[in-house]
């Protein structure tokens, strides 16, 4: 039963065990997903010890994805809860010099895990350690994204974690559920799966209200959404309800479906697809839509670039723009920004994200793109502007 006029909000509070199965389609589907997996799922409270027998069924549920051809990234907690245990810390709240010290120690045995357990699987493990600048300021950000693209292009199954050892109290997320929004956010993903120790969202906390309803689907996040998070839940984990709809709200705005689901059982992403309950958070578009309507909407590109007619005519046969078609260049740009691609006559066309800048692009313009390496001494992409980064302004 889908609620539409709930103080504004527009959610499901049930759904049959076979509409849990066509919701899970959403990952099944996806070609890119990004699973977020929380402390308490692997590592033992009591011991501090790593949960094995639960990881390896997880890492088997990223085998069988990557065997269908989806893309999986992980971002992992775990190392600080690891870690403490190798150190003598004990029970309670770490200072930030200590959690740091711990994140060192736990990192190294939680990406040998990951590594050995894939392996078996013949599946290539990066490790990655990004800090809240990473995903914010602009240059980090592109690198980064360059990056993860590269890795997820060859195969490889990238493991994210928050780099606690340098962050510092003012520029550290503190939880890997919004972390890992803006990892699906940064690489375009189709699906984000955080792994909890809860089952999804619930009007209230039913640790404290049994009788709390279940929400099964959310397609708006409203005052009232929020106000059924509660506070953190769990005594080794830094993410309780709040960050999650945190999360949900940039995987949203980016075109991402978020599932809350819970990961205590063995093979969590196969429960998932067979129709466990979870609450899924229903964006209104695509990934590559939203990113698109993003480059619309930008109300004053950076610069501009000057095209030919044969590059007018591939843009609007849906190609992306190569130097070889562009003819002069305006403005002051950086690698990122949005610019506009201006025709012979000098009518924008086109607004995409500029893969080089200003100085660069009048370098390589009316060039192959096989002489940018020699051109610019370093080799990068093919495309000025990215047909996935591009929008037609004009028919």
């Amino acid at each position: 039963m889908r609620l539409t006029d709930y103080d504004g909000a527009n959610i499901a509070y049930f759904m049959s065990s076979n509409a849990h199965k066509t919701a899970a389609r959403r990952l099944t589907d996806a070609k890119r997903v990004v699973v977020k997996v929380g402390s308490t799922l692997l590592v033992d409270a009591e011991k501090g010890r790593l949960n094995r027998a639960w990881l390896e069924t997880f890492t088997a549920d990223v085998a069988r994805l990557r065997k269908r051809g989806q893309e999986v990234i992980l971002v992992s907690s775990g190392s600080i809860a690891l870690g403490r245990r190798h150190l003598g810390l004990g029970a309670g709240k770490l200072k930030l010099e200590e959690s740091q010290a711990a994140a060192a120690v736990g990192q190294i045995r939680l990406a040998h895990a990951y590594k050995e357990l894939l392996d078996h699987h013949e599946l290539t493990v990066a490790q990655i350690l990004l800090t809240f600048e990473d995903t914010e300021v602009r240059r980090r950000y592109l690198n980064a994204r360059g990056t993860l693209n590269t890795l997820l292009s060859l195969g490889s199954v990238p493991v994210i974690n928050e780099n606690d050892t340098v962050a510092t109290a003012e520029i550290r997320y503190g939880d890997n559920d919004r972390l890992a929004a803006r990892v699906a956010q940064m690489i375009g993903a189709d699906c984000l799966v955080l792994l909890s120790d809860i089952d999804g969202l619930y009007s209230a906390d039913p640790a404290e209200q049994p009788d709390a309803t279940f929400i099964a689907e959310v397609h708006e996040i409203t005052a009232q959404i929020e106000a059924m998070a509660g506070g953190v839940s769990s005594a080794m984990g830094s993410g309780g309800m709040q960050t999650k709809i945190a999360a949900a709200k940039i995987a949203m705005g980016a075109g991402c479906h978020l599932c809350i689901a819970k990961g205590a059982y063995q093979h969590p992403l196969k429960r998932i697809e067979d129709g466990a309950r979870c609450t899924w958070f229903v964006p209104s578009s695509t990934p590559v839509a939203m990113r698109k309507q993003w480059i619309a909407g930008s109300l004053k590109p950076a610069g501009a670039v000057r095209v030919d007619e044969g590059a007018v005519k591939a843009l609007r046969g849906r190609k992306s723009l190569l130097p070889a078609g562009v003819t002069g260049t305006s403005g002051s740009f950086g690698r990122g920004d949005t610019i506009s691609v201006l025709g012979p006559d000098g009518t924008e066309v086109a607004r995409g994200i500029c893969a080089y800048s200003d100085k660069d692009a009048a370098r390589i313009m009316g060039r192959k793109s096989r002489e940018i390496e020699a051109l610019l001494g370093f080799r990068g992409r093919d495309e000025m502007v990215h047909r996935d980064d591009l929008v037609l302004m004009t028919n």
